[in-house]
């Protein structure tokens, strides 16, 4: 148990420094720009919404971390066996850090106004999201044609627990993200009006991409090596 704790805590850790990194406890008032002053009075709102995205956030990374704390709680009973890791999950890893790259891209094309390279950065951003999507559940097809299916043993339901979980976040992500690139594309759109929303959205991908490796370290065994460790280092 205090290895799982021990585990969770640099999770939290990771968490913490790149909330951190996105300046929740900064004093835009104090230190933003005249454009960025004049955009912010422009939507006052934008603060808040940030601070909520941060919640959101903070929420979905507890929930992530009770059901992996779930996951090395159950790996001591006599019924687990592990189940192997398809292939297609480096693919699909890939097109989810790329996706996240592109939006990335995209949040700095708009901050600059340049419509010209943020609509394909969008664009490109939610197909990868997609095709990882669509990675995920050609994945699932895999497994279970090889006969690793949901109520076979605990480890094939907490894969399927997880990755669908995280799969229903990506789809959110990519309704809201759609949504941002609709707008974008439309006519008479200045790039201000989409700055906050492009942010939001590339804020949103980090973060279940770094979800996502956790869970694949996790499923490919290496978070298991991480606490054989632990259990060595405080033995």
């Amino acid at each position: 148990m205090n290895v799982t704790l021990l585990f969770l805590a640099v999770i939290g850790a990771i968490i913490a420094w790149w909330m951190a990194g996105q300046r929740l406890t900064s004093k835009p008032w104090l230190e933003a720009s005249p454009v960025q002053t004049a955009t912010s009075m422009n939507d006052p709102a934008a603060p808040a919404i940030k601070i909520g995205l941060y919640v959101f956030l903070g929420v979905v990374g507890a929930l992530f971390s009770l059901f992996i704390s779930a996951y090395f709680m159950r790996m001591a009973s006599s019924d687990w066996w592990g189940m192997p890791v398809p292939g297609l999950l480096w693919v699909n890893t890939g097109l989810l850090a790329a996706s996240s790259a592109a939006l990335q891209w995209a949040k700095t094309e708009a901050r600059h106004g340049r419509m010209e390279t943020l609509k394909p950065a969008l664009a490109t951003g939610l197909l990868l999201a997609a095709l990882f999507l669509a990675g995920q559940i050609e994945a699932w097809r895999e497994l279970t044609a090889a006969g690793y299916v949901l109520a076979d043993n605990p480890a094939n339901s907490f894969f399927y627990l997880l990755t669908g979980l995280h799969g229903l976040h990506i789809l959110g992500g990519l309704a809201v993200t759609g949504r941002t690139t609709v707008r974008a594309f439309a006519a008479n759109v200045p790039p201000t009006q989409l700055r906050l929303s492009v942010d939001l959205c590339a804020t949103y991908s980090h973060f279940m991409l770094a979800v996502w490796l956790v869970l694949f370290a996790l499923f490919a065994g290496w978070a298991n090596d991480f606490v054989d460790l632990c259990r060595q280092l405080l033995s």
